[in-house]
C-alpha cells in the first residue's frame, strides 16, 4: 500500500496533463463556437486539408525511413564496441540535443540558405562556375539554351530542407532505443547460431535484426510522431511554402483564422491514425519476435 501511493502524484500529473487536455481537445472537435453538438468540423476538411495531411504523414514518412536507414548501422556497429568506447560515442551523439532545439534549427538556416555556408563554400571551389562552363558547352555543342547563370542552390525553403531538419534533429531517438536492445541481446543466441552453422548474414538476418525489432519499433515512433507533428522544423526551414499538419493546427489556435473547433479535430484525426499506424507496427513487431524466440 505505502508502495502504491508513490504512484499517486504520477497519476496525478498524467491526469492533469495529458488526459485533461485530450479529452478538452474532443470536445472541442465535436463541438461549435455556441457549443453545440456538430460533425461540421470533421466534414468540412478537404481538398487542401487533405493535400497538407498527404504531405506530413510522407515527409515524416521519408525522414524516418531515413532515420532508420542510418541509426539502425550505427546502433549496430556501436553496440560492437568497447564500453568506454561507447559511452564516448553516445555522449557524441547526445551533445546536440543539449543545445536549444530552436538554435540547432537557425543553425541549419545559416548553411542552407542561397548566401549560406555551404553556397559560399560551393562557389568558393569554383562548383558553379564548372556547371555554367559545362552549361555553356552544351549550348554551343548541342544548341540548347541551358542556364549559364548558376549563382547558388536553392536548398532552403524546400520539402528536402524540412526532411533534412527532421532527421538532424530526430536521428538520436532512433539510434539510442535499437542500440540499447542490441546491447542486451544474449550473446548465447549469436553462439548457437554460429555453432549451427550459420554465416554473419544468415545471424543478422535470422536473430540480430527480429531481437532487436522492440527497439526498432521504439525508434521508428519516437521519430515519427514528433516528426508528422512539428511545425517549427517547417517554419524555419520550409519558409510559407510548406504547410505540414503542425502549421495548420498552430494556426487554428494562434493564427488569424482562429478556430480552436478545428484545429482540436484536425489534432484528433492526426492522432487517431497515429495511433492505428503505431499499434500495427507494434503488433507485427511482437509476432516477429515471438517467432525467433519460439
Amino acid at each position: 500500500m505505502k508502495a502504491r501511493a508513490f504512484a499517486y502524484p504520477y497519476i496525478f500529473w498524467m491526469a492533469l496533463f495529458v488526459v485533461a487536455p485530450i479529452l478538452i481537445i474532443v470536445v472541442y472537435a465535436f463541438t461549435s463556437s455556441t457549443g453545440s453538438l456538430t460533425f461540421d468540423n470533421f466534414t468540412s476538411m478537404g481538398g487542401s486539408y487533405l493535400t497538407v495531411f498527404g504531405r506530413s504523414f510522407l515527409l515524416a514518412f521519408i525522414a524516418t525511413a531515413i532515420c532508420l536507414l542510418i541509426g539502425y548501422p550505427v546502433a549496430h556497429a556501436l553496440a560492437k564496441e568497447k564500453a568506454r568506447l561507447q559511452g564516448m560515442i553516445v555522449m557524441i551523439i547526445m551533445l546536440p540535443m543539449w543545445m536549444n532545439f530552436l538554435l540547432r534549427t537557425y543553425s541549419w538556416m545559416s548553411i542552407l540558405e542561397n548566401t549560406g555556408l555551404l553556397n559560399r563554400f560551393f562557389a568558393a571551389i569554383g562548383l558553379f562556375d564548372l556547371i555554367n562552363a559545362i552549361s555553356g558547352f552544351i549550348n554551343n555543342t548541342f544548341g540548347t539554351h541551358l542556364s549559364t547563370e548558376l549563382e547558388y542552390f536553392e536548398m532552403i525553403n524546400t520539402q528536402g530542407a524540412v526532411v533534412l531538419g527532421m532527421v538532424y534533429n530526430y536521428l538520436p531517438f532512433m539510434i539510442l532505443p535499437i542500440y540499447s536492445v542490441i546491447l542486451k541481446i544474449d550473446v548465447s543466441y549469436l553462439e548457437a547460431a554460429r555453432d549451427l552453422g550459420a554465416p554473419p548474414r544468415t545471424v543478422f538476418r535470422k536473430v540480430v535484426f527480429p531481437l532487436s525489432l522492440s527497439g526498432v519499433l521504439s525508434g521508428i515512433t519516437m521519430v515519427f510522431v514528433p516528426a508528422v507533428s512539428t511545425f517549427v522544423i517547417s517554419d524555419l526551414l520550409g519558409g510559407a511554402k510548406i504547410m505540414l499538419l503542425g502549421n495548420l493546427i498552430q494556426m487554428q489556435f494562434l493564427g488569424g483564422t482562429y478556430n480552436p473547433h478545428l484545429g482540436s479535430a484536425i489534432a484528433l484525426i492526426m492522432m487517431i491514425v497515429v495511433i492505428i499506424c503505431m499499434t500495427v507496427m507494434n503488433k507485427f513487431g511482437a509476432e516477429e519476435e515471438q517467432a525467433v524466440m519460439f
